[in-house]
């Protein structure tokens, strides 16, 4: 499914795109939310996220976070990602956090399509180098990862599911 952009105001006004992708996967808002909120698993369905050092008791409550590393080894970055909004089964906002590139908001919407789940994902770099990006350079790395990263979690989710059918 093709990516959609939307500008918002970033710093001092720049308009930073925000990315905005959407998979259909086979199984419930309740089944994906499963996989959301077991931090263990965040690596394999984030692209750039490499390895996970510590979950936080209670994600994905407001305010917890998942220490994670970005980057290929030997050229590891550790860093969290944060909670900020959640509603069980549709909605988790995420504040990623990935000096030096800057800090950027994750939204995950969980919408019911009969006993499927549309998974929306939108990115806006929100800090740093990266929120200054110029929007035609930054569209298409983001609609990459956000594709990829919606095919991985819908792999995750749709096996998961699979296995205790």
């Amino acid at each position: 499914m093709p990516s959609v952009r939307r500008a918002v105001p970033g710093p001092a006004g720049y308009q930073s795109p925000v990315s905005t992708n959407k998979r259909l996967m086979h199984a419930t808002p309740d089944q994906v939310w499963e996989v959301l909120s077991d931090g263990w698993l965040y690596p394999l369905w984030v692209v750039g996220a490499s390895r996970m050092r510590e979950v936080d008791d209670g994600w994905p409550a407001v305010g917890s976070r998942l220490h994670h590393s970005v980057g290929t080894w030997p050229l590891l970055i550790d860093d969290v990602t944060e909670s900020v909004e959640q509603t069980p089964g549709s909605l988790l906002v995420l504040q990623a956090h990935a000096w030096p590139a800057g800090r950027a908001t994750v939204t995950l919407r969980l919408s019911p399509v009969g006993t499927d789940t549309e998974v929306t994902i939108e990115e806006q770099a929100t800090a740093g180098p990266g929120a200054l990006v110029p929007r035609v350079v930054q569209d298409p790395m983001l609609a990459w990862r956000n594709v990829e990263a919606l095919r991985r979690l819908a792999f995750l989710v749709e096996r998961r599911q699979q296995e205790t059918s």
